[in-house]
């Protein structure tokens, strides 16, 4: 323990000091409260006794009653009074220890922020998020590979597959997949494709009648050479 703290007591921050009287006032309040209760009940309990003493014809000790009544109210307004006056108080302590709090927070975050702007690094955080970008994209790059690999691998079988659940669900349904797709006549295969006409060249020999107009043809092309 420091001297000066026992010696005088143990320094107390502003802080300190407002949670303190801020106790203080509530507990000021909470008595008047109870004063008050006290007396609103004694108010009642004097209202009674005036009410019993009038029907009685004991005017006397009802003028009596009717005092204290009446000062019994006095007070109850000043106890309303004060507790007014003391929750006033105890409000704008409230405030203080509220802006104390703010300034408190506002002070630890500019410096939390200066500490931040003293130990960034412009060029390393550049440099930083130049190479993020790059392994980005390499990770994109094998990404789509993969994924086309997985792709192909997965389209393996498909087509037979796809078959095999249609002609699943045409024979749950009764219905043939030869006659749902229509079968190949069997002729088809054995018919022999037809004969084409195979062309002569012209002034070639082979029996059969020439065209006047490939001979006419021909004799231009003689005297051409000419």
């Amino acid at each position: 323990m420091n001297i000066l703290e026992w010696a005088f007591g143990k320094r107390i921050t502003p802080a300190e000091r407002l949670r303190k009287n801020q106790r203080l006032l509530d507990k000021a309040i909470r008595e008047l409260d109870q004063q008050r209760v006290k007396l609103e009940k004694q108010e009642k309990t004097l209202i009674a006794q005036i009410r019993q003493s009038a029907q009685k014809g004991q005017m006397g000790a009802c003028k009596v009653q009717a005092k204290d009544l009446v000062r019994t109210r006095r007070y109850i307004e000043k106890f309303y009074s004060m507790r007014s006056q003391l929750q006033k108080v105890s409000l704008r302590l409230q405030t203080y220890r509220t802006n104390e709090q703010m300034m408190q927070a506002m002070k630890g975050a500019t410096m939390a922020l200066g500490s931040m702007n003293r130990t960034m690094n412009l060029p390393s955080l550049q440099r930083i998020a130049m190479e993020f970008e790059r392994e980005n994209d390499i990770m994109e790059q094998r990404q789509e590979m993969m994924d086309d690999a997985i792709d192909d691998a997965m389209d393996v079988g498909l087509e037979e597959e796809g078959d095999e659940v249609v002609e699943q669900v045409l024979e749950e349904i009764g219905v043939d997949l030869s006659q749902a797709l229509g079968e190949t006549p069997s002729g088809l295969q054995s018919m022999a494709l037809p004969e084409t006409r195979i062309a002569q060249a012209i002034g070639g020999g082979g029996g059969g009648g020439t065209d006047p107009g490939d001979d006419d043809l021909q004799a231009r092309l003689d005297s051409l050479r000419k």
